[in-house]
């Protein structure tokens, strides 16, 4: 990614601070997102399998015509932390507002880690998530990253051996854009 690309994902993400409730913006503790996604029936299989997983406790998202997202993230293999992530979004289209989530990839196997901790690997703008909505009823429906719903209930799968869940914080935004997610990572 550019620099300039940068300078504008980090000025479009400050504009999303602005724009989201005091509370979204907290930096939440990493053992605070990963209990609210265990409590995420859609996720307990995961957690229970997988080899490994990204964790993102606050992604900041914002936009005006051209978005940006970044949130910072911990990733661990077989439940060790092994390193540093971070998450930068760059999207053009239709958008308009900002809003917080947490983010959460799982790993299927050694394969799958490796390629995300290669020191940068990024999704296609064709990839989706499984949005969990916690504590009503658990219903899905599919934003940006790597898995699939289902009609009810999130019927996640592994794609291309990784699973990604979001857990929506605070704000509005709509949008209709077209984006991938990138991803560095730095061991400990």
């Amino acid at each position: 990614m550019t620099h300039f690309i940068k300078k504008v994902a980090t000025s479009l993400c400050l504009l999303a601070g602005i724009l989201l409730a005091p509370q979204a913006l907290a930096e939440d503790s990493y053992a605070q997102a990963k209990s609210t996604f265990q409590q995420a029936n859609e996720t307990q299989k995961f957690f229970n399998n997988a080899y490994g997983y990204a964790l993102f406790p606050t992604v900041g998202k914002g936009g005006i015509g051209i978005g940006a997202a970044y949130g910072k993230g911990q990733v661990y293999r077989t439940g060790t932390y092994t390193g540093d992530t971070s998450l930068t979004q760059v999207s053009f289209g239709f958008q308009l507002g900002g809003q917080a989530y947490s983010e959460i990839i799982f790993f299927k196997d050694e394969k799958a880690y490796n390629e995300f901790t290669s020191g940068s690997f990024e999704f296609g703008a064709q990839a989706s998530a499984v949005a969990i909505n916690i504590g009503a009823n658990a219903q899905a429906g599919t934003t940006g990253n790597s898995a699939g719903a289902g009609k009810s209930a999130a019927k996640a799968a592994y794609i291309n051996g990784m699973a990604v869940f979001t857990v929506a914080k605070g704000g509005l935004m709509f949008e209709a854009a077209l984006a991938g997610q990138s991803f560095t990572f730095e061991e400990k």
